[in-house]
């Protein structure tokens, strides 16, 4: 059995930046899981004593709080100025681009539309700096029953499919007079999509690996599931088992843009230890 990894995989940009920020920052607290995998974030805490708070109101003693790479709210943020604490952004510069659209579209009088997960931190960060009316959906179909004015600006979540945000864009120039449309997907996460998607046509059995509450890593999961039956998303090595590779011909890996290389690496060696078994 032949292993081969995605053309592309792995960190983006904004979270290896977020990560460094971290490990230079030491000794402080993230609002909120600073990236969606467990691995790096327990690596964090123990090599870097950064600890991870579920949010602003679990605030104590601390000297230094990082905001995640998702942002937060602008409520949240406002709070964290007002209390005095060193406050460390490691939000990626590609969520802080939609906040700030959703802010001034909004100012300007459009009626704001995220395709997107409402219950994604991210999310929540970028409604929170809508003035006006703001609708979040993840089909085009409810949309259809919502009253929206005559001028609409519609962006997306950063880890999104563009084929679906392309037919939301497509809806609402049917039913709106004019649409202002503001590709926020990120080019990492696309470019992480089309390495799966190519390689998943050729693979017997694909892995993906990257937290399972991650919006980005379960996109690929579901673009690969759709050519390779034998698709399994994993956090790490733990979770392998001899049975997926029996009479394989093409292992495919692909991983998240929260997956550090390392938790990649572990991954390939026990595939490679379990070929040897077989």
């Amino acid at each position: 059995m032949k292993i081969e990894l995605a053309s592309s995989y792995g960190f983006c940009f904004g979270v290896k930046r977020a990560i460094k920020i971290a490990e230079n920052a030491k000794d402080a607290s993230t609002i909120g899981p600073l990236i969606h995998n467990n691995e790096e974030i327990n690596r964090l805490e123990q090599n870097f004593n950064v600890k991870t708070l579920d949010g602003i109101n679990d605030l104590t003693d601390e000297k230094k709080a990082i905001i995640r790479t998702h942002g937060i709210t602008k409520a949240d943020l406002e709070s964290l100025k007002n209390s005095g604490i060193n406050i460390i952004d490691a939000t990626c510069p590609f969520v802080t681009k939609p906040q700030q659209i959703c802010e001034k579209m909004s100012d300007e009088g459009y009626d704001i539309v995220i395709f997107g997960d409402e219950n994604h931190p991210e999310i929540k960060g970028v409604k929170s700096y809508a003035k006006g009316k703001v609708f979040v959906v993840l089909d085009e179909s409810e949309l259809e029953n919502i009253r929206l004015s005559q001028r609409v600006a519609v962006l997306s979540q950063t880890t999104r499919k563009f084929e679906k945000f392309s037919q939301i864009v497509n809806f609402l120039m049917l039913k709106v007079k004019e649409v202002r449309v503001f590709n926020t997907i990120c080019n990492a996460t696309f470019e992480n999509q089309e390495a799966t998607r190519e390689l998943s046509t050729r693979a017997d059995v694909m892995i993906i690996i990257g937290g399972k509450n991650s919006s980005n890593t379960k996109q690929l999961y579901y673009i690969s599931k759709q050519f390779c039956d034998d698709s399994y998303l994993i956090e790490n090595e733990a979770e392998l088992e001899k049975s997926w590779f029996e009479a394989k011909n093409l292992c495919g890996v692909a991983a998240g843009a929260s997956t550090p290389d390392w938790v990649i690496q572990r991954v390939v060696d026990k595939i490679n230890l379990i070929k040897g078994e077989m």
